[in-house]
């Protein structure tokens, strides 16, 4: 009888050597063939080498499968990849339904030694696409953003998987490589409650007006109510009388204004209505494509942080960049014009303020802009306490012909002394970026009132500019408000070095979620998140 055992044991041994053998062989061939193991077409380079790379470390032993069986992780690879959703992915960029269901058919034993190694091919491929992707974005920032700087934190997904791996913890790799910033985990929350809504059929419809005033008469009000229940804005216990458009309708439009870049007035008007009839699918897209914008952040140091989100046409200042709380400082911003001088997207630091700046007028704005108005009105200088300037700094005040041609040629350029007329106010967040763009002041403060506010040359125009000193300086000894209003009242430049490095973040996102829980949306000024959704769509194999 032991010799019977050990003569089985043996032969099964052998069975199972051979099996793994032949799963090695198959494997090398599938890597050195170059062909996606799910769809027959030639692998990209990058995916080439890193299926090589993850395979060569083992000697094209199998990662999914272990003496002929599959492992505990196979199972939850795909149940893994089935759930990308939940991040903002598509499911089907990643062969989720088919590896389902090969896995589900191996798990039954039936499966010779080149389809178990296809699979376990296919599976890891998915998984090393699908962790890039999570990490890093599907696409290139660069082709949104052009000279675009930002870049994730490197990420070596061959070792993190075959970790993974070894570790029965492939559950675990989305909690750690998705991005590790608040504003995704709050993204990812409102991405599964927009999806609820827009799988929920008939939202009704709004009959239009030209203008609904608080205290009138509106024959959609139910329709109305149910809306707003259904995105959040509205209690759905409240109560109204009949058609009359007041109390607790009017609030829940005014905090849906609020979550929408509107101004919150409660009247039911064009943008409002607009508004309204956007579809929760829509919203799930511009969810989608938030997240895979902070896919493309860099890991920030552990220093203060502003970030200015430019469709929103706001400004947060953070002591952390981890900071999970709301921001010490919250403003209003006025951002470049849509399709003429539009802000870029970018990350630079903040070192140094500017009190009562000089404003050297850029050369465009200066041919563009100036020239022409001096050529017809010589007095538009002094009245608006400009001067020309020499390379080497001295100041010309005749308005002559062959002084504007010099400042045609760059010759002279044009600068407005520091004051009350100057355009970039009192005060100067200097930013040392070769894109010109910088934080500042403004001599026209009313703008801060309109709720659509792309109305500069590209810089950034800051509400509060003393709180936001006031933040940078972080307590530095002799800086206090009376100090800073001092200096920006000054007749010459005046500068101030911060106590600490600030990380300024120039960012683009139409949609955001605030610590209070709320989705806010924003117009896609810009017109950025079409063409991040081309580019997406425009991928290989899409």
């Amino acid at each position: 009888m032991l010799r019977l055992v050990l003569t089985a044991a043996l032969a099964l041994c052998s069975t199972l050597a051979h099996a793994d053998e032949a799963a090695r062989s198959a494997l090398q061939a599938l890597v050195a063939e170059g062909r996606h193991p799910v769809r027959g077409t030639l692998l990209a380079a990058k995916d080439r080498e890193t299926l090589g790379r993850f395979y060569e470390a083992s000697g094209f032993e199998p990662a999914w499968f272990a003496n002929a069986r599959p492992r505990p992780a196979l199972a939850q690879a795909v149940e893994l990849l089935a759930a990308v959703g939940q991040d903002g992915l598509d499911p089907r960029d990643y062969d989720a339904e088919s590896l389902g269901a090969q896995v589900a058919t191996v798990q039954s034993g039936a499966a010779d030694a080149r389809a178990a190694a296809a699979l376990d091919a296919a599976v890891t491929l998915a998984m090393l696409t699908w962790l890039r992707d999570l990490h890093s974005g599907r696409i290139d920032p660069r082709s949104i953003h052009p000279g675009l700087a930002l870049a994730a934190p490197p990420l070596d997904g061959v070792a993190v998987l075959r970790d993974a791996i070894a570790r029965d913890a492939v559950r675990e790799l989305p909690g750690r490589h998705a991005p590790q910033v608040a504003l995704y985990r709050r993204l990812k929350e409102q991405l599964a409650r927009y999806r609820v809504l827009a799988s929920v059929p008939g939202l009704p419809t709004l009959p239009l007006a030209a203008k609904v005033e608080p205290g009138t008469s509106y024959p959609g009000t139910t329709a109305l109510a149910a809306r707003l229940v259904a995105l959040g804005d509205l209690s759905a216990g409240s109560t109204r009388p009949g058609d009359a458009y007041s109390g607790d309708l009017v609030a829940a439009v005014r905090r849906f204004q609020s979550r929408h870049g509107l101004e919150p007035d409660g009247i039911l008007g064009k943008a409002t209505f607009a508004a309204l009839a956007v579809a929760p699918s829509y919203r799930v897209t511009q969810i989608e494509l938030a997240m895979e914008r902070l896919r493309w952040l860099p890991a920030f140091a552990p220093q203060p942080l502003i970030v200015v989100n430019v469709p929103a046409f706001r400004l947060w200042a953070f002591e952390r960049p981890d900071d999970t709380q709301a921001p010490a400082l919250a403003m209003r911003v006025i951002v470049g014009k849509a399709l003429d001088t539009e802000t870029p997207v970018f990350a630079d630091t903040l070192r140094t303020i500017e009190f009562s700046p000089y404003w050297n007028v850029p050369r465009s704005i200066a041919t563009k802009e100036i020239l022409p108005r001096l050529r017809r009105d010589p007095g538009y200088l002094s009245r608006e306490q400009m001067e020309l300037v020499r390379a080497d700094g001295t100041a010309v005040q005749a308005v002559t012909p062959e002084n504007l041609v010099a400042v045609e040629n760059g010759a002279l350029r044009i600068r407005q002394r520091p004051g009350k007329h100057n355009a970039m106010g009192r005060i100067k967040f200097v930013l040392p970026n070769d894109l010109a763009i910088f934080l500042h002041d403004t001599s026209a403060p009313q703008l801060f009132a309109r709720s659509r506010r792309d109305f500069s040359h590209g810089c950034i125009r800051v509400e509060k500019p003393v709180e936001l000193a006031l933040f940078a300086l972080n307590g530095e000894k002799g800086w206090d408000a009376a100090r800073v209003e001092e200096a920006m009242n000054r007749r010459e430049p005046a500068y101030a070095n911060l106590p600490q490095p600030i990380t300024v973040l120039v960012f683009y996102t139409t949609a955001l979620a605030d610590s209070e829980g709320r989705a806010l949306f924003f117009e896609d000024l810009y017109g950025h998140d079409r063409a991040l959704a081309s580019a997406l769509a425009a991928r290989p194999g899409q």
